[in-house]
């Protein structure tokens, strides 16, 4: 018995249009900015309680964000963590007594 092979279609670099979901550039757009900002806290080497901190989230919000829970966030909202993240982090000054 012999089975036909799978339809293969070339992808369109979108995979929520792809799919068929309604406002797929959006979707994508914010599947682009969450990994950015992933990228970002993974290169900076922070801990997911600090980078939270520093993005005025809690440790779990963050945490459902990476995790792509992320469908109820405005492009905005997720533009002004990534810029957040950009920004760097002063460190306070070191004190002579610690030498």
């Amino acid at each position: 018995m012999q089975t036909d092979a799978p339809k293969i279609e070339r992808g369109t670099g979108n995979i929520f249009a792809d799919l068929g979901l309604p406002n797929a550039e959006t979707h994508l757009l914010k599947a682009q900015l969450v990994t950015r900002i992933e990228k970002t806290i993974r290169q900076r080497q922070l801990k997911q309680l600090e980078a939270a901190a520093l993005l005025g989230l809690s440790q779990p919000a963050l945490s459902r964000l990476l995790r792509g829970n992320f469908r109820e966030l405005a492009v905005d909202h997720l533009l002004r963590l990534l810029t957040a993240l950009d920004r760097p982090v002063a460190l306070p000054p070191r004190s002579n007594h610690h030498r």
